[in-house]
């Protein structure tokens, strides 16, 4: 089904992305015009973000934001939640958004901003997590998707997935897996956001 601004059921969502936008590509693929799910924008602190580029090609509007076009972060935060409000965005993901939020960005979309992270929250938090369950000697890690609040990767799980991380296994080998369920997970995540929204 496809989404539309007369479409009282379709679910706007707003990506925030700072790099390659894997992530990003995952949505568009998978849940962008479909379950009323409709991708009206995707906005980047990075003017050189390829999540920009793939936006562009799935014909998704684009916005920058950089930080040195502004005063302060809350600043360019408050520019960019406005943004998103003009656009009438319902829900707000960050894949791969590696700016921390200001209290008023949280505030203004607070339980509507999910984000994706590579461990099994609330374990190995913030940066390098895969690098950290690997150091750390865990039989197991995986993905969580999250709503975000104020602190670091602190916000109530709605999704986890384990895998056991197998003896001897690379830090590319178990990139590369986590990556393969975040870019299942969040897309499910975001259709079932859309499906509870229309259900009521």
């Amino acid at each position: 089904m496809n989404t539309s601004d007369s479409d009282p059921t379709g679910l706007r969502v707003g990506v925030l992305a700072s790099g390659a936008g894997s992530n990003l590509q995952a949505i568009l693929d998978s849940v962008h015009g479909n379950f009323g799910v409709e991708i009206v924008c995707v906005a980047s602190d990075k003017p050189d973000a390829h999540a920009l580029v793939r936006a562009s090609k799935s014909a998704v509007a684009t916005a920058v934001f950089p930080l040195d076009d502004y005063q302060t972060r809350e600043t360019r935060d408050a520019a960019m939640a406005e943004h998103l409000r003009e656009l009438r965005v319902d829900l707000v993901v960050l894949a791969g958004y590696m700016q921390i939020l200001s209290a008023d960005f949280i505030a203004a979309f607070f339980g509507r901003i999910i984000n994706v992270h590579p461990s099994l929250l609330p374990k190995y938090p913030g940066l390098s997590a895969i690098e950290q369950a690997l150091e750390a000697g865990e039989a197991h890690t995986g993905v969580t998707v999250h709503h975000v609040d104020e602190g670091v990767d602190t916000g109530p799980v709605i999704a986890q997935e384990a895998i056991a991380i197998a003896p001897g296994e690379s830090l590319e080998a178990l990139t590369r897996r986590i990556h393969q369920i975040e870019h299942r997970l969040l897309p499910e995540v975001i259709a079932q956001i859309a499906n509870d929204a229309a259900n009521g």
